[in-house]
């Protein structure tokens, strides 16, 4: 076979041209390979190419005036006018390079040539090779960048893609994005990385005390970060420097920042190099601190030269080379003191990084120059297969369909047919989509296959009642009359008349053309049949809609929470209904006006809404705003939760020297050992989950009043104990004169809360392990009259006496067990769930008043017992069910033990489903999982959760802007 790369220009010195360059030279053991550049740029390429390919060009740039590389006869007047003109192919905003005479020359090549496959290499090639290559000749594309963030220059790869055989990513994120975006129009979508370039490489003693950053000296590079993160730390390792590998318009202010940071002498501008290997194998680091990279070869190259590396975890390169804690380190992007503190790291630590060193050279192996070959191999033979048999037609066919049914408004593909079905071409949305994330340069982000706005402050709630003001605005702005309808889900919805609808629609059109705005059309049950950017609505293709829903989709910085058309605001269009009747007498049928209409996603009081009751007007309160609605929907139902609710934590800091000299002192009074007690460490240990929990509520549970943390005179230092919603409780201020203090006892400070001043009847208790883990309301946790929801587990209590012998909280759920039997008469078998625990305040008095002796001898056990009793977590609930004053409840819950290494892919499935309501992340003390290891996977896993600062946490965003 013979194959063809089409570059740009094959004489620049960038990692395309690299990449080309070697896996050129790879596939050219077996096929026959060219590589085909449309302008000669320079007399002398800056990668040198052996005699296993050819290296051909089309247009001349490097005279006065632009010509053909092939002889002609034609006056240098027409072509230098040609060159004058812009591409009939390639949009200037795509490259600005291309014109007519490089369209011309190509054409004319492709007419002619006898290659078998071309390989573009950029968007805009990929839309001439579409355009001027002959049917016969397999058409593939090589994405080099990250396609989700390319902006303007990516529009040929919605509108393109579908016309070629095969498109290959660097990395699954990007192919998963392809497959998303184009659905059915897609063509054969692959997976290939770039391979690791063959032949000798010296390595990295891991000795010498150097840091390498290699890269365009660009502002995308970010070459500053790695300047600033090496300053922070140069005075603590003088005799190691910074060395700068790579040209470009920044290298000036870069020299001129290395003196003014006072570390000229440290840092080395080396220039531009071929000789990649050698300067990595002269280094025992490096750096790289890109905004955006699909697929870096300096990680390769760091890597294979056995030099562990420390990376802003941009998109999408980084993640899929580099093993996080294994042969690097990744650190979120633009998080400069995090790189700090990883390059100080591994700065002090030569043991970690021949450890890390070793581990790359490994780990890199799976990028092999023979490994690549073979997937490269693979693909074009299938390619090349389905060709002869005649398969490949029928392919192109079906997706030529499938783009022509798009194009006219009905296509079948799952990702068209949501904006064919609203009357919106499927190309035109994404050209409009490109559009906007140009328009608004960076804050908005293709995420989830829609646009989205990067915001890390909006938090569920806040959208949902943002969406609401994306309906209840314009509404008010047109003088549309509206109604706040009250429904039994979490989002908002509005009901408008519908003959008001036509000039709503026409007036989002309008209003939301320069904001990433989504509207879900809805069919007669409410549910979601089509999607589509508000601003390619077509008024008049809408004609007795039932409803939309409204939606601006937000994204965090991080990529790891999206919230979309879940929580956007329902429009319900309605209207009377006309019915007939005959008439007994005359026999005749007759028409009249319904006394009732329907609401679209319905209400509190069901689908059908009398019309009278729309009549009578009033107001509703949500957050800070009013907002139009009828007097149905103001009543207090039966299962309002209208009452306050108080969340109580109770926390320890296991780091604070003077509470483990206490807790070491009470040891030796018992006459136990300070190193191994019945107070385990595991259920003091502080890995800031407490942090997290409270951005989990204040995320996911803001509705919470105020949140009591029960410490050992501790307090975290990044909380605001100024905050009006947070209260610090000393253990002293509930024990008074009751139990023993100091108490290392859970057991003793829960049998206390009751005791709190001024905490709520309704309380949530929460370990500090616990998290909310998406939107939900209180009435999860208590019925509109008060009672708690009970969460029992498949967790059975052994029906024998407690022991000594046996686990504290078996024991302590067995003396539960026994004063419920005396009490009712009634057996427990079961436990409960570790979710939030709702707690009645008068229940947990009644229990200290009923068992007095039982309870003041919890609160007087320093360290667990065997006569312990587990009061919020257990007692509570089974007494409660028992007096008829709680209610069996469900509630989706997930547990992980993160000592066990056996459960650790339930991370996962919690972080990408995000489908239980509370979690909780425990530890035995008996797991197989380190200590070290588990504080890792716990960081890493809470701050791709919540990575958004609470309104509690000093300084934090949203907390200058709550208190």
């Amino acid at each position: 076979m013979k194959i063809t790369f089409l570059l740009t220009t094959a004489d620049a010195m960038g990692g395309t041209e690299r990449v080309v360059f070697t896996l050129a030279d790879l596939l050219a053991r077996k096929h026959q390979v060219e590589v085909l550049s449309i302008f000669k740029t320079s007399s002398e390429r800056f990668f040198t190419a052996g005699d296993t390919f050819q290296v051909r060009y089309l247009v001349d740039n490097t005279g006065p005036e632009p010509r053909p590389v092939r002889p002609s006869d034609q006056p240098q007047s027409l072509f230098s006018g040609l060159a004058a003109l812009p591409s009939e192919v390639v949009d200037p905003a795509w490259e600005g390079m291309f014109n007519r005479l490089s369209d011309v020359e190509l054409r004319t090549h492709l007419a002619t040539t006898d290659t078998d496959a071309v390989i573009a290499t950029t968007p805009s090639l990929m839309a001439l090779l579409t355009r001027f290559a002959p049917e016969h000749i397999l058409r593939l594309a090589q994405e080099h960048r990250v396609s989700e963030l390319r902006g303007p220059s990516g529009a040929p790869l919605m509108t393109c893609a579908p016309l070629l055989d095969a498109m290959v990513a660097l990395t699954e994120p990007t192919r998963v994005w392809f497959a998303e975006s184009l659905g059915d129009a897609a063509p054969l979508l692959a997976t290939i990385g770039n391979p690791q370039p063959e032949g000798f490489r010296p390595r990295s003693s891991g000795e010498s005390r150097t840091i390498l950053t290699a890269g365009r000296l660009v502002a995308e590079k970010q070459i500053d970060h790695a300047i600033r993160a090496f300053a922070a730390v140069a005075d603590r390792h003088p005799d190691w420097s910074l060395r700068i590998l790579g040209d470009g318009p920044k290298a000036k202010p870069l020299r001129q920042l290395a003196i003014e940071l006072g570390i000229r002498d440290q840092v080395q501008f080396l220039g531009s190099t071929q000789d990649m290997p050698e300067e990595f194998a002269k280094a025992s680091l490096s750096l790289m601190t890109s905004r955006n990279e699909a697929f870096p070869l300096v990680l390769m190259e760091s890597l294979g030269s056995g030099v562990p590396v420390v990376s802003y975890a941009c998109p999408n390169g980084p993640g899929e080379i580099i093993t996080d804690g294994v042969d690097g380190t990744l650190v979120p992007v633009d998080d400069l003191d995090g790189l700090t503190a990883a390059l100080d790291d591994l700065m002090g630590d030569s043991a970690k990084r021949r450890a890390f060193g070793e581990a790359g050279i490994r780990n890199i192996q799976r990028f092999s120059a023979e490994k690549i070959t073979a997937q490269w191999h693979g693909l074009l033979e299938s390619l090349e297969q389905d060709r002869r048999s005649g398969v490949r037609e029928g392919q192109r066919a079906a997706r030529m369909l499938t783009l022509a049914a798009v194009n006219a408004g009905g296509g079948p593909t799952p990702a068209s047919k949501p904006a064919a079905a609203l009357g919106v071409r499927h190309l035109d949305q994404k050209a409009q989509e490109v559009r906007l994330e140009a328009l608004h340069d960076g804050s908005i982000v293709r995420a989830g296959g829609q646009i989205c706005r990067v915001d890390d402050e909006l938090f569920p709630f806040e959208l949902m009642q943002a969406n609401l003001d994306l309906v209840v605005d314009l509404a008010t702005e047109l003088g549309i009359p509206y109604v706040y309808t009250r429904t039994r889900l979490l989002r908002h919805s509005v009901a408008i008349a519908a003959e008001y609808q036509k000039k709503f629609i026409s007036a989002l059109v309008e209003r939301y053309r320069d904001r990433p705005v989504y509207a879900a059309l809805l069919n007669k049950r409410g549910a979601v049949s089509a999607t589509s950017l508000a601003s390619l609505l077509n008024p008049d293709s809408l004609q007795e809609l039932p409803g939309l829903r409204l939606f601006e989709p937000v994204v965090t910085r991080s990529r790891t929470i999206r919230l979309g058309e879940v929580y956007g605001c329902t429009v319900a269009f309605w209207k009377q209904e006309i019915t007939t009747e005959l008439d007994p007498e005359t026999g005749e049928e007759g028409a009249e006006l319904s006394d009732t209409v329907v609401i679209t996603g319905g209400t509190v009081f069901g689908p059908d809404l009398p019309l009278a009751a729309l009549q009578r007007p009033a107001t509703v309160r949500l957050g800070d705003k009013d907002y139009t609605t009828i007097e149905a929907f103001t009543v207090s139902l039966l299962d309002d939760v209208d009452f306050p609710v108080d969340a109580v934590y109770t926390w320890v800091n296991d780091q604070d020297p003077a509470w483990n000299e206490r807790r070491n002192e009470a040891l030796r009074a018992r006459g136990e050992d300070t190193s191994e007690s019945s107070g385990h460490a595991a259920r003091f240990r502080d890995r800031e989950e407490l942090r997290y929990s409270l951005r989990s509520l204040d995320m996911y549970a803001p509705w919470i009043r105020t949140i009591y943390l029960v410490t050992d005179d501790q307090t975290p230092s990044w909380l605001d104990t100024a905050h009006p919603r947070v209260r610090v409780v000393s253990h002293r201020e509930i024990f008074g004169d009751t139990g023993k203090l100091p108490t290392f006892n859970s057991h003793a400070i829960e049998s206390r809360l009751h005791r709190i001043p001024g905490v709520s009847e309704h309380i949530l208790y929460l370990n500090d392990d616990v998290f909310f883990g998406r939107p939900i309301k209180p009435e999860a946790f208590f019925s509109g009259v008060g009672e708690p929801k009970v969460f029992r587990s498949q967790t059975t209590v052994p029906p024998l006496p407690a022991d000594d012998t046996e686990e504290r909280f078996f024991a302590a759920a067995k003396n539960n067990r026994e004063l419920v039997h005396q009490a009712f008469g009634r057996y427990v078998s079961n436990t409960y769930l570790h979710t939030p625990h709702p707690l009645l305040r008068s229940v947990l008095e009644e229990l200290e008043q009923r068992f007095p002796e039982q309870v003041a001898a919890t609160a007087a056990a320093q360290f667990r017992s065997p006569t312990d009793l587990a009061i919020p977590s257990s007692l509570h609930h089974s007494y409660a069910l028992a007096a008829g004053k709680a209610v069996p409840g469900t509630i989706a819950s997930g547990f992980v033990n993160i000592g066990l290494r056996e459960q650790h892919p339930k991370l996962n499935a919690l972080l990408s489903k995000r489908a239980q309501d509370v979690f909780c992340l425990n530890d035995f003390h008996d797991g197989d999982v380190s200590e070290e290891e588990q504080a890792e996977i716990l960081t890493v896993f809470l701050a791709s959760y919540f990575p958004t600062p609470s309104q509690f946490e000093s300084n934090s965003v949203r907390n200058s802007r709550y208190v």
